[in-house]
């Protein structure tokens, strides 16, 4: 099994590769939907509502980097 190191706001966590989630086929859940909405508008990106959860997982990723909302004061 692969895990990922990710960093929130200084903390190390372990996380499961999306690749690897068993329900990661699955369409994307609605609080998913909702802040991928949010951040693509933020980015000027284009939001896909057919993305599964573990697509969805790895847009959101990408579009925290790009968010004037999550860097403003950077």
């Amino acid at each position: 099994m692969t895990m990922q190191n990710t960093s929130s706001g200084g903390n190390e966590a372990l996380q499961k590769d999306p690749e690897e989630w068993k329900t990661g086929d699955e369409p994307m859940t609605a609080a998913q939907r909702s802040y991928l909405e949010t951040l693509a508008r933020d980015a000027g990106e284009t939001f896909d509502e057919q993305l599964t959860k573990a697509a969805a997982s790895k847009r959101i990723d990408e579009l925290r980097d790009k968010s004037p909302r999550l860097h403003d004061g950077d």
